[in-house]
């Protein structure tokens, strides 16, 4: 005869099991380490992340580091070693990733103010030169991001292909990867670069919208920059943003539990969520790894022109 007693005694045991098997995954990765890429300088990066890793180690129980990497590529060979469990990525340097074998799954990316969840890559001039298009811009110099980014490299070599500019290193006088979204923005402030590749989701959503709430762009006299300082000559075809990526080898059930921190957080912690990215986004997207597959295909097609430029 099924007691009460033996119901209890048996919910009990479902219980145990299962908070068993959720020590389980923290006894063996106790401390958790999330890398991100700075799109600006390192300070500004810990500012922004800090808070918003001090929620996911509240939520997941386990402590999380803030590992702000050098560039993509420091993120991608941390994840194939398995040090870096937790990924802040470009979508180019995703799909690098997974082409070179990096065992790392997507699982979300971000919600842009207006519900969208792509952006563009954009080429800026100075407003107060002459140039209005690409065509004006031969013999020029130009800045670029990072070899591993998607708006700051990858895109921009696919758009300037598309205009029967297959070779950038020659149609411009120099080309130059600045290391950052808002170095390439500053040289282009400071006269170093005539052109810069950078990422833009809205006159409100960008490196550019950031770095002047912040007062980091000046004129020759000392001045703040402002947005009409800048024009944009060409606009590249929508993006999907970058993923969050966990390691392929993480247990199932700490998968789920780094998942929904992060799609409950803007209602558990806004202030830290809000912070990430000044109030600019709505919240976290959920994604899978074949959602990038597009931009696998972008990738060999990068890897193409160089091959054919190095023969």
């Amino acid at each position: 005869m099924i007691t009460r007693r033996l119901i209890l005694a048996g919910a009990a045991a479902l219980a145990f099991t299962a908070s068993a098997s959720a020590e389980g995954w923290k006894a063996k990765y106790p401390e958790l380490t999330f890398a991100v890429v700075p799109a600006e300088n390192a300070s500004g990066v810990t500012e922004r992340w800090a808070p918003f890793v001090s929620y996911l180690s509240k939520e997941l129980g386990v402590k999380v580091t803030l590992r702000i990497a050098n560039d993509y590529a420091a993120v991608i060979e941390g994840q194939r070693a398995g040090n870096i469990h937790i990924a802040s990525y470009g979508s180019a340097s995703f799909a690098r990733a997974r082409l070179t074998g990096v065992k790392t799954d997507a699982f979300a990316n971000d919600i842009n103010a207006d519900g969208s969840t792509g952006y563009y890559s954009v080429f800026f001039v100075k407003t107060s030169s002459a140039y209005k298009k690409i065509d004006d811009l031969k013999g020029k110099n130009l800045g670029l991001v990072d070899p591993n980014s998607t708006s700051g490299n990858n895109v921009p070599r696919f758009e300037l292909d598309k205009m029967g500019i297959t070779d950038a290193d020659t149609y411009f006088s120099k080309v130059v990867f600045t290391g950052s979204h808002e170095n390439a923005m500053l040289a282009l402030a400071q006269g170093t670069v005539d052109v810069a590749a950078n990422q833009w989701t809205s006159d409100d959503d960008s490196t550019l919208a950031q770095m002047l709430t912040k007062g980091m762009l000046k004129n020759a006299d000392g001045s703040a920059m402002k947005k009409d300082d800048f024009r944009i000559v060409h606009k590249s075809a929508p993006i999907i943003n970058g993923p969050y990526a966990y390691n392929s080898d993480l247990p199932e059930d700490a998968k789920a539990a780094i998942a929904k921190a992060f799609f409950d957080a803007p209602a558990k912690d806004k202030a830290a969520f809000d912070r990430l990215s000044d109030g600019q986004k709505k919240g976290f997207h959920s994604a899978t790894t074949k959602d990038w597959d597009g931009t696998i295909e972008l990738i060999k097609f990068v890897d193409a022109l160089r091959k054919k430029k190095a023969s």
